[in-house]
């Protein structure tokens, strides 16, 4: 079987039995275009699929870096030909995977944007907590700092959600898993002053959402980010201003402040400790950045 007509055989299935999404099947279908060019400007040929071996695509990644895409680019390059030979010996195309050897660079883990701690209580103490909707803005930012939710979460939360009483509040985070989060008192101060204010927002509709716009409608996540960005301008160096940064920032204030990653990553609704130990890296890095400041030898 030719390769070209293996890759459309391919991409049906993941168009018509996995219902993949539009993006995914957009850059399935680049990344095998690139592959049969590769071929065409390599070997001056159209090969058939049996005819393709590992030592021809080992070569692939370095091809792809020669027409200057980045780490990242080519990495999913590589996961979307794996993905296909896997699919053609699944469909008895093929009897071995060619595919399996080939080499994937690896990239670099970007440390996430955090606040330092006097940013936080620099942006928070910056709110007229007698205004409606600035006290509203002020609970959103207290809550996800102090909780390490999801902006979704926190937006998804109804009034009944919330029980001053708890210090605590019951979230459902990825994969409709749910989870019971801690909310310190700050925050619990700060959403019961909201709350006595909110019904200056709700007009002539009730809503049972928590978090609501001036019009009385449930704050949509686009709302909540322009929130925070706004409340962040000016009074952090942080380069992203968003929601997420909020949630950087509670992990990494956590572990600087002696939490043990267990903990923390229950805490952010983490599948798994590998995925909270990016947070691990920042505190590190937050160290290394004060030693050199401050000890005389350092340098």
């Amino acid at each position: 079987m030719e390769l070209s007509i293996a890759v459309e055989r391919f991409l049906d299935y993941c168009f018509y039995e996995k219902d993949y999404s539009a993006q995914t099947l957009k850059s399935y279908k680049l990344a095998l275009k690139q592959l049969i060019d590769f071929y065409r400007e390599e070997f001056g040929a159209k090969p058939r699929i049996d005819e393709i071996c590992s030592d021809d695509l080992r070569v692939f990644p370095g091809w792809l870096h020669d027409k200057g895409l980045a780490k990242k680019s080519i990495k999913q390059k590589v996961s979307a030909v794996k993905a296909f030979f896997k699919f053609c010996v699944k469909k008895d195309i093929l009897e071995s995977n060619s595919a399996s050897t080939i080499p994937s660079p690896k990239t670099e883990k970007k440390l996430p944007s955090y606040l330092m701690e006097d940013e936080v209580a620099n942006i928070l103490n910056n709110f007229d907590l007698n205004d409606p909707l600035q006290s509203r803005d002020a609970a959103l930012i207290e809550l996800i700092y102090s909780s390490g939710l999801r902006v979704s979460e926190a937006l998804s939360l109804d009034i009944v959600d919330f029980n001053p009483g708890d210090a605590a509040v019951r979230v459902i985070g990825k994969g409709g898993k749910e989870r019971i989060v801690p909310v310190g008192k700050k925050a619990i101060d700060a959403i019961t002053n909201y709350l006595r204010q909110r019904s200056k927002l709700l007009g002539d509709f009730p809503e049972n959402a928590l978090f609501i716009t001036k019009r009385g409608n449930r704050l949509c996540p686009v709302g909540a980010y322009n929130v925070v960005k706004k409340a962040m301008e000016g009074f952090t160096t942080a380069k992203q201003k968003s929601p997420h940064v909020l949630r950087h920032s509670f992990a990494t204030h956590l572990l600087d402040n002696g939490a043990d990653i267990k903990s923390v990553s229950e805490m952010l609704g983490h599948a798994s400790l590998s995925t909270t130990q990016i947070y691990t890296h920042i505190s590190v890095e937050h160290l290394k950045k004060q030693y050199k400041q401050a000890h005389p030898k350092s340098e």
